[in-house]
């Protein structure tokens, strides 16, 4: 105990030297606290009074007696559960044969599997329901059938596996990719199969990240709301779609609070488990460059099973999205599918308003928070005070929340004064600088472990200051992970659903609240041009984004040249 003691007080007085720093930490301390745990608290402390804001458990005693919304929680936790150990099965699947296989089309492979991170999460469901529903363009068109079981578990599932599909290969495309080839080499040395290789070294090796990404994909399908908003239907209650119904059709807001505590306690079990247990049991091997081949790993037979298999997902993924682009240009998708461009002048008539307030929040806050992603990261690894462990728990906690309970939490929270932003422009901008600030943070981090400090430590001897050594020095070498940072921000920004359909309003509108509303209204190809046009948008969006930071680099590389 003394020790731990003698350590605070290190850490207190050595900040004490550097007023900047406390101004810093407090300020960021009190954003955290007013923007991510003020509202979870408000939805915890409404689920347990009643109206007259009495100590009550009835909110949760009608729940649990309610059928309907057992239901929704259990189908919840077997949707999410499926969509993680499949997800992670084909993503392990993929990963590994791009990794281990002599496969033609590598690139066009990872193409594919980054493709559904730029589409809005719920756009999987849209194209599920134009081939697979009553008037689909498979089942009813060319099968003659329209009975398949598109609304409900299969099709919910269908949308989430390739909603999350891309998560799951970038963590193990990046867990396999470092697993030295020169171990299988060892294996075969020793007169083991491909098979026992594959079973007592690669698998083993792989476990953390496959572990790491189920519990990821876990979250990611039980916090999202797109997909069931459009799929899960009534036969089949999900409990996001619930509180969101609760709230918006009932009025009730304390059991959609109920409802989104039951949402987000496995979220959070979830995410400690994930970030604080899995996340430290990694298998290091250093080694040098491998000097045989890989491609012993996979037999000539096994390499085209697997590529097959990798092309049939890939083609359906890219069959998932080439829908969307082709039902934008049809007149009335499953009736009359002749080509028009009336759809884009409907958009541009109805939806003007919607891209310019899209646009216009994501712009405003992507730079934000990509930066105060940097800046947290740059406290947490470069910097010792109190409270540090503290800081990067309630800054990454977001992660773990379901987007509707984060929306609950915002209408509950800012809804009266002094802090009265229901239905404003700083509402939306908060939201999403919150919300998505945990990417910045781990990109920076992660950079951050990998640039030497005494390159700062050189810059404070010879006089910088905090702010100088951050935006001289370190910002410049963590690049790559600012640019990560706001093309995920300004992405996830202008597709986000979940959290800010409770916090639109008549004057600030986005075009993904727009998309579902054309689809519930049976606007299917009007759906699809306004899915087209913001998938344009974030092209451009980054594009633009890449030539500008490549043309940074270059000036930044040019000056340090001539300096």
């Amino acid at each position: 105990m003394n020790i731990a003691n003698q350590e605070f007080s290190n850490k207190f007085k050595n900040m004490l030297k550097n007023p900047s720093l406390i101004i810093l930490l407090i300020l960021i301390f009190i954003s955290l606290f007013i923007f991510i745990i003020f509202p979870l608290l408000k939805v915890f402390i409404i689920s347990f009074t009643d109206n007259e804001n009495n100590f009550s458990l009835q909110t949760y005693k009608d729940m649990l007696s309610n059928d309907y919304m057992k239901q929704g929680f259990r189908n919840s936790i077997l949707v999410a559960s499926l969509t993680a150990i499949l997800g992670t099965l084909i993503g392990y699947l993929y990963a590994y044969t791009i990794n281990r296989a002599d496969i033609p089309f590598k690139r066009f492979f990872r193409t594919i599997a980054v493709i559904p991170m730029v589409f809005p999460p719920f756009i999987g469901a849209l194209s599920i329901i134009m081939l697979f529903g009553f008037n689909g363009l498979i089942t009813a068109k060319i099968f003659g059938i329209r009975t398949f079981p598109v609304y409900g578990l299969w099709g919910l599932l269908i949308a989430q596996i390739i909603t999350f599909f891309p998560v799951a290969f970038i963590t193990l495309d990046g867990v396999i990719s470092t697993i030295s080839p020169t171990l299988e080499d060892a294996a075969f040395n020793l007169k083991a199969t491909r098979l026992q290789a594959f079973l007592k070294v690669v698998l083993p090796l792989s476990i953390p990240g496959i572990a790491s990404t189920m519990l990821v994909l876990f979250i990611e399908s039980l916090a999202d709301f797109g997909n069931p908003l459009i799929l899960a239907g009534s036969r089949f209650p999900i409990l996001s779609v619930q509180a969101y119904l609760q709230i918006t059709g009932m009025f009730d807001l304390r059991s959609g609070a109920a409802l989104a505590v039951w949402l987000l306690l496995p979220s959070l079990i979830a995410f400690i488990i994930q970030k604080y247990w899995i996340g430290k049991k990694k298998y290091i091997t250093v080694t040098g460059k491998p000097n045989t081949s890989q491609l012993k790993s996979v037999s000539k037979g096994a390499k085209w099973v697997l590529f097959s298999l990798c092309m049939i997902v890939s083609l359906f993924i890219l069959l998932i999205y080439v829908t969307i682009f082709w039902g934008a240009f049809t007149k009335i998708w499953g009736m009359n599918n002749e080509f028009t461009l009336e759809n884009f002048k409907y958009v541009f008539d109805v939806g003007r308003e919607a891209i310019k307030d899209t646009l216009t929040i994501a712009l405003t806050s992507t730079p934000i928070s990509a930066l105060l992603g940097m800046i947290i990261a740059f406290l947490i690894v470069r910097k010792t005070f109190p409270g540090k462990r503290t800081l990067e728990f309630v800054s990454l906690l977001n992660f773990a929340v379901p987007g509707t309970v984060v929306g609950i939490g915002y209408i509950l929270a800012f809804n009266s004064k002094p802090l009265l932003l229901t239905g404003t422009f700083a509402i939306l901008v908060l939201n999403f600088i919150f919300r998505y600030v945990p990417v910045g943070i781990q990109s920076g981090i992660s950079l951050l472990n990998q640039v030497d400090p005494a390159i700062e430590e050189a810059a404070y001897t010879l006089g910088a200051n905090d702010r100088q050594v951050f935006s001289k020095i370190t910002l410049p070498l963590i690049v790559p992970a600012f640019f990560s940072a706001l093309v995920y921000s300004f992405v996830r920004a202008m597709t986000a659903i979940s959290a800010a359909i409770f916090l639109v309003s008549a004057d600030w509108n986005l075009m993904t609240v727009q998309i579902l509303s054309q689809t519930d209204s049976g606007r299917l190809s009007e759906a699809c041009a306004f899915s087209v046009i913001l998938i344009m948008i974030i092209i451009i969006f980054i594009s633009l984004l890449k030539v500008f930071l490549k043309n940074k680099v270059s000036l930044m590389n040019e000056n340090f040249a001539s300096e």
